[in-house]
């Protein structure tokens, strides 16, 4: 599936898988829109701007992480090995991992394809000799790899936690896509972030400076622009809720006031306190992590974490399927 952008708010050239999730999710109970279509360009830009903040952990803890354990990865890695990356964004930890590994050739993989190609463009010019394989495409579909990386060993790089914005029905389908895609004795590099205190969780989801809140209502401007949408943005709020039955942080836009609008001519309304949930981060702990990657496919081979356990980083192979211990 390729990301089609709108222009100065035209109508007909949003993607339209966008366009289904956004009626069929406001038309829902509760109201529900996925989280993927957070990523244009500035919803992008945002999010880069939120692995900044002093409250978010996720990003500095991962970093952290790869730099220490980048000679074992080295070691672990096959040699010749071509680098792909799900959901790669602006890329910024993958140079620690392109040292690390000296792979044969890197296949970013982004929903944001302007945001992609900027990246792309920038990590060509720090490995000059290394090449670079941009598709721009959406991961949670199936994703078709450049043919200069066929009959090359893989690592998958899936880093953020990324994995924990899926319920556990939907992380495994995607474990298992991914399985498919890199083959059969292809290992995967995981970022997967731990259960921890609210106190240090919600902060890190509801920033001092409300860069979060702005990501959030930037969905609703990207459905105002790409599908003609008369949402009033400024009558939502944004909201970080932990979920401890569900071992996740939820984020939801909830409704100020009571508000009606219409999007590409179909009318919704929307009470007061009413929430559209926009995000869930789910959180793992060891045992979980572990028994959530086998059911994808993936047989845990090495697992490193921080000094306070906030966060872990798994190396995994798709190791022949089996029926018996």
């Amino acid at each position: 599936m390729l990301k089609q952008e709108m222009v100065d708010g035209e109508r007909g050239l949003a993607d339209p898988n966008f366009r289904a999730d956004v009626l069929n999710g406001l038309a829902a109970t509760p109201r529900a829109i996925p989280a993927r279509w957070f990523y244009d360009r500035r919803g992008s830009e945002l999010f880069e701007a939120i692995t900044d903040l002093p409250e978010y952990y996720p990003t500095r803890t991962e970093t952290a992480l790869l730099m220490q354990v980048g000679p074992q990865l080295g070691a672990l890695a096959a040699p010749n090995a071509a680098i792909v990356e799900f959901g790669s964004g602006s890329s910024t930890k993958t140079p620690i991992l392109l040292r690390a590994i000296d792979p044969a050739a890197y296949v970013p993989i982004d929903i944001s394809g302007e945001f992609l190609r900027h990246s792309a463009a920038a990590l060509s010019q720090a490995f000059p000799g290394l090449p670079v394989h941009p598709v721009e495409a959406d991961f949670l579909r199936p994703v078709p790899l450049p043919t200069q990386v066929a009959g090359l060993p893989k690592l998958g790089f899936f880093p953020g936690s990324t994995i924990g914005n899926m319920n556990a029905f939907h992380a495994v389908n995607l474990l298992r896509a991914m399985r498919e895609w890199l083959g059969e004795g292809a290992r995967l590099l995981i970022g997967m972030d731990r259960v921890k205190s609210p106190d240090i969780l919600i902060p890190a989801y509801d920033d001092a400076q409300g860069v979060t809140a702005a990501f959030n209502r930037n969905l609703l401007e990207r459905i105002n622009r790409e599908l003609a949408g008369t949402i009033p943005v400024d009558a939502f709020r944004h909201r970080a809720i932990w979920n401890a039955g569900a071992a996740r942080i939820e984020m939801h836009l909830e409704a100020q006031r009571d508000v009606a609008f219409t999007v590409e001519d179909r009318p919704f309304a929307i009470a007061a306190g009413e929430t559209i949930h926009t995000e869930n981060s789910h959180k793992y702990g060891p045992n979980g992590g572990r028994m959530l990657l086998r059911a994808g496919g993936w047989t845990p081979i090495r697992e490193w974490t921080d000094p306070q356990d906030w966060f872990a980083l798994a190396l995994c192979e798709a190791q022949p399927l089996r029926m018996a211990p």
